[in-house]
């Protein structure tokens, strides 16, 4: 009997002994299990914001270099805008004023009485309108015509017709017309004026000097 019990408690004690070990396994196993897990959860929590750091640092850089390449791109665009521009005004001074003005500046310095005038003053006279706009028996103009004339009567006056070709149509007009005579056939003011058309010379028009041609222009008055 008393080694029975003996038994009986060695058993129970050998199976206490195997149920602490268990639980103590158990928890063993469930620690580490959540230090994993605690692990793993801070990994990712550290990871996400340097991910989002990258992309915002890859942002920031992409907008700086596509802002360096505008910048870089409108300085070159301008430089060679200025280059253009500055170059332009080397090979062509007269650039800057109209073919009318450079023609008007030209005829006059080729055929104009004085070159040294205060003022180029430019009439435009329309196609039909009298020779001698004094006298209504003169013939008309066939054509639109320019006269050029000086601020003073001693500074003469050109009359012509442009062709297009670089090259005019002289009529040989008066600056001022003299009163009419009585005592003068009332045909000749028509015969005359129209003597002045068909005695019309053509004239090639030179370049002539830039800084003159300038000079001129700087001093006309279209009208």
């Amino acid at each position: 009997m008393e080694k029975r019990l003996k038994l009986i408690c060695c058993s129970l004690a050998l199976l206490g002994f195997v149920l602490l070990l268990t639980g103590c396994g158990s928890s063993k196993e469930e620690s580490e299990t959540a230090e994993k897990d605690a692990a793993v959860e801070s990994e990712e929590k550290s990871d996400e914001p340097a991910e989002e750091e990258d992309v915002l640092d890859s942002s920031t850089d992409s907008e700086e270099t596509e802002s360096e390449d505008t910048s870089s791109s409108s300085e070159t665009t301008s430089n060679k805008s200025s280059s253009e521009n500055a170059g332009s005004e080397e090979s062509d001074p007269l650039g800057e004023y109209s073919s009318e003005e450079i023609e008007y500046a030209r005829v006059w310095l080729q055929l104009g009485p004085n070159q040294e005038i205060d003022e180029l003053n430019v009439h435009r006279i329309s196609v039909g309108e009298l020779i001698n706009p004094d006298d209504e028996t003169s013939a008309v103009y066939p054509e639109d015509v320019i006269q050029l004339a000086g601020s003073r009567l001693v500074d003469g006056s050109v009359t012509y017709s442009s062709n297009g070709d670089g090259t005019i149509n002289v009529y040989n007009v008066p600056l001022r017309w003299e009163s009419g005579d009585p005592n003068v056939d009332e045909n000749f003011m028509k015969e005359y004026t129209e003597g002045i058309i068909e005695d019309t010379e053509k004239v090639y028009v030179e370049p002539g000097e830039e800084e003159e041609v300038k000079r001129l222009i700087q001093l006309m008055k279209i009208h």
